[in-house]
């Protein structure tokens, strides 16, 4: 009883802790961290540095460039979030609403004390305003949000999808993710939340097949720990470094998080694209497609496995070793559940069987009614069913691993039979059930 109340509870206790413990930490004292402005005037930037390290020590990296040309084009190159210019008598403060209006507001208040010491007064420049609708310069990090957590819940669905091979299932994910960038980018430009620059769309299209593809390929190897690692890695760690808050007003931790998670690597780009004219783009472009060769890689390995496994097994002809349990789902998605499906002609849109065949008599005469039992390596009962008129039978939704199948039938010797199953394939058991008679040993006979 306690042994199953601890695994009940883990999922959400975990999830609990790491929301409270991420989530406070990231956005509770919103302040700026090793943020990287430029000073026109190389000989301004030490007097400078000093000034905003007495300020906020630790808040900023100062560097040097010629003029306030170049301090201006540093911001709309992102190479700085800032630039501040000092020339005859008049301060500039150069600033990009795009990159978040709390960013901007921080900026704003520490160069204004900044100039107010020079007997100065500041004048703030923004060089990439957001979106007519979009005053806080966050609403492309939401976007991105639907586009990301979707994502997951995806490769979680495929997981009950038990007559799609990895193929479908990679065709499926692109699919999806290819309507949900389309739908998002056009919701987003109606609104007038986000410019209209088709170019997003492949990013958008990257963000959701990056993480439906590395969710399904990730979910074999966690198995019941899959729901953990995957909103751990998608909701817990993603969100505080997607640009909710500003990147450099996070701690230093959630800003080198920042470099590879998906989610705050698509936010980058977009902003990239919208607002600064393609500066900064390639980097996060490549390590989303680092996610997606990753889950790649990882479903091919996961095919490798099950074909060693399978051909092992058929070698062997018996099954040596306990067979792992497959990959536990979401708990907020159903799992897939063995079922006896109808014996007809398969039409698009049916279950397809994993398993079928039929049961005949020494005269190769069907029987009908004969009990088939599925049964998993650990003795569990996974489906039953009896064979219609023409001795037929066929079942689906169950695990890819080694099964026994058992067929009876009155006054027949009962038969068991061996099966390795694979997701997206059916595989064939026929089986002949003798007369029972005390002069007939006990015998099993299968033919596939």
């Amino acid at each position: 009883m306690a042994k199953t109340l601890a695994e009940t509870l883990m999922f959400p206790a975990v999830l609990f802790l790491g929301l409270l413990t991420c989530f406070p930490w990231a956005f509770h004292a919103p302040q700026p961290h090793h943020t990287k402005v430029v000073v026109a005037r190389e000989d301004l930037e030490r007097k400078v540095d000093v000034a905003l390290q007495r300020l906020d020590p630790g808040g900023f990296d100062v560097s040097g460039v010629t003029d306030a040309q170049q301090a201006r084009k540093a911001v709309l190159d992102r190479d700085a979030v800032a630039g501040y210019a000092a020339e005859g008598g008049r301060t500039v403060l150069y600033i990009a609403q795009a990159n978040g209006a709390s960013l901007e507001q921080n900026l704003a208040k520490d160069f204004t004390q900044l100039a107010a010491r020079a007997h100065q007064q500041l004048t703030v420049t923004d060089v990439a305003r957001a979106a007519s609708k979009d005053q806080n310069g966050t609403t492309i990090v939401y976007l991105c949000v639907a586009w990301s957590v979707p994502g997951y819940i995806l490769a979680t669905t495929l997981l009950r999808a038990v007559t799609f091979n990895r193929r479908k299932k990679v065709a499926t994910i692109a699919g999806v993710s290819a309507l949900f960038s389309c739908v998002g980018f056009v919701a987003g430009v109606c609104l007038e939340y986000v410019p209209n620059d088709p170019e997003a769309l492949f990013v958008a299209f990257l963000l959701t097949a990056a993480v439906a593809t590395f969710s399904a390929g990730v979910a074999p190897f966690t198995k019941q720990f899959f729901p953990l690692v995957g909103m751990g890695l998608f909701i817990v760690l993603s969100v505080p470094t997607s640009g909710v808050a500003p990147i450099p007003l996070l701690p230093t931790f959630f800003q080198d998080l920042h470099t590879v998670m998906p989610l705050g690597n698509a936010v980058d780009a977009l902003k990239g694209i919208m607002y600064f004219e393609g500066a900064g783009v390639l980097r996060p472009v490549l390590v989303l497609c680092a996610w997606i060769t990753a889950g790649l890689a990882l479903l091919g390995l996961d095919a490798r496995r099950h074909r060693h496994k399978v051909l092992r097994s058929e070698v062997e002809g018996t099954q040596d070793e306990e067979v792992p349990e497959p990959p536990v789902e979401d708990p907020s998605v159903e799992a897939p559940t063995p079922t006896a499906i109808p014996i007809h002609r398969h039409h698009f849109g049916d279950l397809l069987p994993m398993l079928e065949g039929t049961v005949c008599d020494d005269m190769q005469h069907p029987i009908h009614h004969a009990a088939v039992t599925v049964i998993d390596a650990r003795g569990q009962q996974l489906v039953r069913t009896v064979t219609d008129d023409h001795g037929r039978y066929a079942v689906t939704g169950l695990p890819e691993e080694v099964i026994n199948v058992v067929v009876s039938s009155a006054g027949r010797i009962s038969t068991v039979h061996q099966k390795a199953l694979q997701i997206g394939s059916s595989v064939r058991g026929d089986f002949i059930l003798h007369i029972r008679s005390d002069a007939m040993a006990p015998h099993l006979l299968a033919r596939d």
